[in-house]
C-alpha cells in the first residue's frame, strides 16, 4: 500500500491521563482500609465522569448530575464529625479531595462547596429541625448547598460585610450582595452570612448564618461568566433584595463571624490537599509526555535538561505529599491550630503553580491543548491559590503567629 501522507504530516496522540500513583517517600502506603476504600470510591468517580468534565470545562458548563454521583459514592462528608454522616478520617477526606482534583479542579471546587462549606456548615450550626429536613439530601447530593460569605467589595477582608439581617415581626429580612458563591444560582439552598442590624439588641453587629431556599422571593442568583478557571462549576453572583425568612432560618450555632472561620480553617486544609491534587496530575503528565514524545531521533526523557526539571518537580510535589500527611495526622490527634493549615495553603498552592507552570513548560506547543490536560490544571490552580484565603492573607496570618504582631491593615 502507498504511503500517500504527506511528509511531516503525522499526528501524534499522547496517553497523559494515566494514574502512575506517584509517592516517591511511600507516604501514602499505611492507610486503613477504609481510608483507602473512600480513596478508590473518588478514583472511581474520576475516571467514570472524566470525559464529562472535559466537555463542562470546554463549554463552561455545569453537569450538576455529578452532585448526585458523588453523593451516590458517599464523598461530601470531608471528615464531619457528626452521627447521621459516615465518619472519614482527615487522612481519608484528603486522599478524596486530592483525588477529585487530580482529575478535574471543577470537581474539586463541588467537593468543597457541597461538603466543605455547605453540608459542614450545617452539620456544625444547624437546628435539630434544619439537619433533620436538609442533611441527608445534601450529603447524598440530591439538594444543592451553598455558602454565602464573600461579597463584592469583602473578599479578604470578609470580617466586614454589609449584608445585614433585620428583624421584622417574627422572621427577618436579608439585604446585601454575595459573589463568588459556588452553587448560588443551582436551585439548592444557600447558607448566607449576614450582619444583624438591630439597634438597641444584644446581638446588634454580630454575624449569623441563616438557611435560604434558593427560591425564595427577592433571592436572585446570576451565574458569573468569562471564567478561565474552574468553568466546569457555576459560581453566582446573589442579589438578596429584602429576603424574607422565618426565625427558623437563623442557625442557632451561629453567634459570631469566629463560626464562619471555623468552617474556613476546616477547608484551607482542603485546599491544600486539592493542590497537591493538580500538581500530582501535571507532575505525570509530564513525565508520560516525556517518555512518549520524540525529538531529534529519542524521547524527551533522555535529555539531562527534561530529566532535572522532572527531578524538581518530584522534589516540590513530594514536599506537598509530607505538608498533607502530617497535617492529617495533626487534626486526627487534634492538634491542628488554623495557622498550621495556613502554612499548607500557602506552601501547596504556590508549589502547586510552579510544577504546572514547569509541566506546560514540558509538554511544549502541546501543553496548551486541553486534551493533554495540564492548562486546565494551571488555569484552575489560579483560582484555588485565591480562595479560602489568598497569598498574602495566608503571609498575614502565618507572620502574625511567629512574631505576635499584626500586620493587618
Amino acid at each position: 500500500m502507498n504511503d500517500t501522507s504527506l511528509p511531516g504530516e503525522r499526528t501524534t496522540r499522547y496517553d497523559l491521563g494515566a494514574r502512575l500513583d506517584t509517592d516517591y517517600y511511600a507516604v501514602f502506603t499505611d492507610i486503613d482500609d477504609a481510608d483507602r476504600a473512600a480513596w478508590n470510591r473518588a478514583k472511581e468517580l474520576v475516571d467514570e465522569v472524566a470525559p464529562l468534565m472535559r466537555d463542562a470545562w470546554d463549554t463552561a458548563s455545569y453537569p450538576v448530575e455529578v452532585v448526585g454521583r458523588m453523593g451516590e459514592l458517599d464523598l461530601f462528608t470531608d471528615g464531619i464529625d457528626h452521627p447521621d454522616l459516615t465518619h472519614l478520617s482527615p487522612l481519608g477526606a484528603g486522599l478524596v479531595n486530592m483525588e477529585v482534583s487530580r482529575g478535574d479542579g471543577s470537581l474539586g471546587t463541588v467537593l468543597a462547596v457541597q461538603g466543605g462549606l455547605a453540608l459542614r456548615t450545617l452539620a456544625l450550626f444547624g437546628s435539630p429541625e434544619q439537619q433533620a429536613r436538609w442533611l441527608q439530601p445534601l450529603a447524598r447530593g440530591e439538594v444543592l448547598g451553598a455558602f454565602a460569605l464573600t461579597e463584592p467589595d469583602h473578599g479578604s477582608d470578609s470580617v466586614s460585610l454589609e449584608t445585614a439581617a433585620r428583624r421584622d415581626g417574627d422572621g427577618w429580612v436579608l439585604r446585601g450582595a454575595k459573589k463568588w458563591i459556588g452553587n448560588g444560582a443551582s436551585g439548592g439552598i444557600t447558607f448566607v452570612w449576614a450582619r444583624v442590624d438591630d439597634e438597641g439588641a444584644d446581638d446588634h453587629g454580630t454575624v449569623r448564618c441563616f438557611l435560604v431556599e434558593q427560591d425564595t422571593p427577592g433571592y436572585t442568583g446570576t451565574v458569573i461568566t468569562g471564567k478561565v478557571s474552574l468553568r466546569g462549576i457555576h459560581q453566582a453572583h446573589i442579589a438578596l433584595d429584602d429576603v424574607r425568612v422565618p426565625q427558623a432560618a437563623v442557625l442557632p450555632g451561629s453567634r459570631s463571624f469566629k463560626d464562619a472561620s471555623v468552617v474556613l480553617y476546616s477547608t484551607r486544609s482542603g485546599v491544600a490537599w486539592s493542590a497537591l491534587g493538580h500538581a500530582t496530575a501535571c507532575y505525570e503528565a509530564a513525565l508520560s509526555y516525556s517518555q512518549q514524545r520524540m525529538q531529534f531521533g529519542k524521547p524527551l526523557a533522555t535529555f539531562q535538561m527534561v530529566q532535572e526539571r522532572l527531578a524538581q518537580m518530584l522534589e516540590e510535589l513530594t514536599a506537598m505529599q509530607l505538608y498533607c500527611r502530617h497535617l492529617a495526622d495533626l487534626e486526627t490527634s487534634g492538634g491542628l491550630r488554623p495557622t498550621q493549615a495556613s502554612l499548607a495553603k500557602y506552601h501547596n498552592t504556590r508549589a502547586a503553580r510552579r510544577i504546572a507552570s514547569t509541566a506546560r513548560d514540558l509538554l511544549g506547543g502541546n501543553g496548551i491543548l486541553l486534551e493533554n490536560g495540564v492548562m486546565q490544571h494551571l488555569a484552575d490552580i489560579e483560582a484555588i491559590h485565591t480562595y479560602e484565603g489568598t497569598e498574602s492573607v495566608q503571609a498575614l496570618l502565618i507572620g502574625r503567629d511567629i512574631t505576635g504582631l499584626s500586620a493587618f491593615a
